[in-house]
């Protein structure tokens, strides 16, 4: 049975409606940055996804290639990440999506190294007639965070960001955003598929001690 994500690190990727801290260890991504309104029909955030998906898809069909990568194993491709960020704002204002920065990515397994994932971005780029250079392989260490998993479309954000900073004043903590350390969405429900108020989507923040 193939290796999920989801199932494997539930801690991670299922939290409760409800706060929680967790400490998040070190994982490698497929990433693609970009700027801009994600909801932009075509726009630089739709192509990006396109990216992240024929990598992720390259790699996971590789043993069916002559490519053979060191400790492979079938495994479910993880759900679409992302981290977000706005200049001189701490957190996120939803009502200025034109201001956005972001990271989007998807998880990689362990056993996937650079050299394989050069290979994939080589391969997916010539197989799609897709440029797929803006991809990178990054690594996050997450450390010490506060999430939640928020129920109902991205823009009823902040009522749930709210009650994550509720918690951590009441019980010591405070955020920690920084340029290493960003707000960071998992989005647990496919958007095309079901409707706004039943996604799900895991919202994580940096945090330490106040």
């Amino acid at each position: 049975m193939a290796f999920d994500f989801k199932k494997e690190y539930k801690a991670f990727y299922m939290p409760k409606n409800k706060p929680e801290i967790v400490t998040i260890p070190k994982a490698n991504y497929i990433a693609v940055r970009g700027t801009g309104d994600p909801n932009e029909a075509g726009g630089a955030y739709q192509q990006a996804i396109s990216v992240l998906y024929a990598v992720a898809y390259t790699l996971k069909m590789s043993y069916k290639t002559d490519y053979k990568i060191e400790g492979f194993f079938q495994y479910v491709v993880p759900p679409l990440e992302g981290f977000w960020w706005q200049d001189q704002v701490e957190g996120v204002d939803y009502t200025n999506k034109a201001a956005f920065h972001w990271i989007s990515v998807i998880r990689l397994p362990d056993f996937i190294i650079e050299k394989d994932f050069a290979w994939a971005v080589e391969t997916a780029s010539k197989k799609k007639g897709l440029d797929c250079s803006p991809a990178e392989f990054l690594t996050m260490d997450e450390g010490l965070c506060v999430q939640i998993m928020h129920l109902g479309p991205f823009d009823a954000e902040p009522a749930t960001v709210a009650l994550m900073d509720r918690y951590l004043k009441q019980n010591g903590y405070v955020n920690d955003f920084s340029a290493a350390r960003l707000h960071h969405e998992i989005y647990m429900s496919d958007a095309r598929k079901v409707p706004p108020e039943k996604w799900k989507t895991v919202i994580r923040h940096p945090i330490k001690k106040a």
